[in-house]
């Protein structure tokens, strides 16, 4: 190679380099701030992480605080004051109502308006949801109307639904209640078999049959 070719190759390769610190000069603090961003963006996502962590372990404690009072007057009250520490978190506000709802020591009136509540708020699972619409049909009992007690639990016997084998019994004790023996004997047979329902619904359900005088699987 001779040396004028050497030298102008020489000269373009320090041009590149002038060039490319001359962008680097220009356009270099767009890379530092990407870099700042992502850190810093990393950074807060471990700082929500260990916040939210944080505030579900002191409702916790709240709730089991709560449920440790020495007498159910002061456990419902502790846990009716429990959705200070919930703050506006749905899932928390929903845990603490059916809680509230499960203390059979308080009003009734109090107890089915925390569950209309859960029922209400469409920004919940659908398993608080249904669990409230079942707890709320089986406190209110006779209070409501049988048509409204099976519109309310025909939704949540549909297949998939997580409380399905335990909308289907309170359903079969609605046949009972309307004298429609042989269709509650009938789908507590077909409970007592079924393998999603647990252990306890299905001896309860072999119970109802024998006392409505139908024949379980076994007999």
């Amino acid at each position: 190679m001779s040396n004028p070719e050497s030298f102008i190759e020489e000269v373009t390769e320090e041009v590149r380099r002038d060039r490319l610190f001359a962008m680097f000069r220009k356009y270099g603090w767009i890379g530092a701030v990407l870099v700042i961003l992502i850190v810093g963006g990393a950074a807060y996502t471990e700082w929500q992480k260990a916040s939210r962590a944080t505030e579900s372990q002191a409702f916790g404690d709240t709730l089991l605080a709560a449920l440790d009072q020495d007498t159910p007057e002061a456990r419902r009250s502790a846990l009716i004051a429990a959705d200070l520490a919930a703050g506006d978190a749905p899932d928390k506000l929903a845990l603490q109502k059916l809680l509230v709802a499960s203390d059979t020591t308080g009003d009734k009136a109090s107890i089915l308006a925390a569950l209309d509540a859960v029922i209400a708020d469409t920004r919940l699972a659908p398993t608080y949801r249904d669990l409230a619409t079942l707890r709320r049909v089986i406190l209110a009992g006779t209070d409501m109307e049988v048509s409204a007690r099976r519109a309310a639990l025909d939704p949540l016997a549909i297949p998939g639904r997580p409380f399905r084998t335990l909308a289907l019994e309170q359903l079969a004790y609605l046949m009972v209640e309307t004298g429609d023996v042989e269709g509650a004997i009938s789908q507590l047979q077909a409970l007592s078999q079924d393998q999603e329902a647990p252990t306890g619904l299905r001896q309860r359900a072999a119970q109802m049959i024998a006392a409505l005088g139908g024949e379980t699987a076994e007999g």
